[in-house]
């Protein structure tokens, strides 16, 4: 059977990953206005978005960021914060690595949590393509220092963005995440087993170690499901 072409599969990853690119633009507009009052310039935030392209990590070194900056305080901050990429790059893996090296470069440099999410999703029922991956991330990872810049512009008009509940624009996107992969009784248990593990780092442990405990964790309860998930005879990727 042919592979879809170039242009049906950009379109395709588009359409899936616009309602999520609808719901990062506040989420850019918080991290820009937090920025600059953190005394970062409209620039400055537009480069490091442009480069780092990381929302959650960038979010934890903003809360740590002062005057002078605490560079290794913010470097181990961003660092454990995006520990999580270990583990997503391993179960990426066996989707991406018939695809070409060039695709395959791009996508591991630029993936994010929605990105990578769709493209498990996908890569669940179709092979990925050049295209799908393409039209998956180019716009989104665009769309991310474009909302941040916004927000950085208008920063000195919103004093507490939480009053209107901005602080749970992070949670409320994965909530939707976690629900576009649900699989049943073996997702609620994975879920189940990686929030309490990371509360409990939350409440044990400084920095930001629950982050990448949560996700292990998570993963470890979904691999002790394995054989429940998998029918037997069926080999692994």
């Amino acid at each position: 059977m042919d592979r879809p072409g170039f242009w049906p599969e950009l379109r395709r990853g588009f359409l899936d990953i616009l309602p999520l690119m609808a719901g990062v633009v506040p989420f850019g507009l918080l991290f820009g206005t937090l920025a600059v009052q953190k005394g970062l310039s409209p620039l400055e935030v537009i480069l490091m978005c442009a480069t780092t392209y990381a929302g959650g990590a960038q979010f934890v070194s903003i809360d740590v960021w002062a005057t002078p900056v605490p560079v290794f305080a913010v470097v181990l901050a961003t660092a454990l914060a995006n520990t999580r990429y270990f583990l997503r790059g391993a179960a990426l893996r066996p989707h991406v690595r018939h695809l070409p090296v060039a695709t395959k470069a791009w996508f591991v440099a630029i993936h994010s949590d929605e990105t990578w999410a769709l493209a498990i999703k996908r890569g669940g029922s179709a092979q990925l393509t050049t295209g799908y991956v393409v039209g998956l991330t180019v716009l989104f990872y665009l769309n991310w220092p474009i909302s941040c810049a916004i927000g950085a512009w208008l920063g000195s008009a919103i004093e507490n963005p939480a009053r209107f509940g901005a602080d749970f624009m992070f949670v409320a996107m994965f909530l939707c995440l976690i629900r576009g992969m649900w699989q049943g009784r073996t997702s609620l248990v994975a879920v189940l087993g990686s929030a309490l593990c990371a509360l409990v780092a939350h409440l044990w442990l400084p920095g930001y170690w629950y982050i990448f405990i949560g996700a292990s964790r998570g993963m470890a309860t979904r691999a002790l499901l394995y054989r429940t998930i998998v029918p037997a005879g069926v080999s692994a990727c």
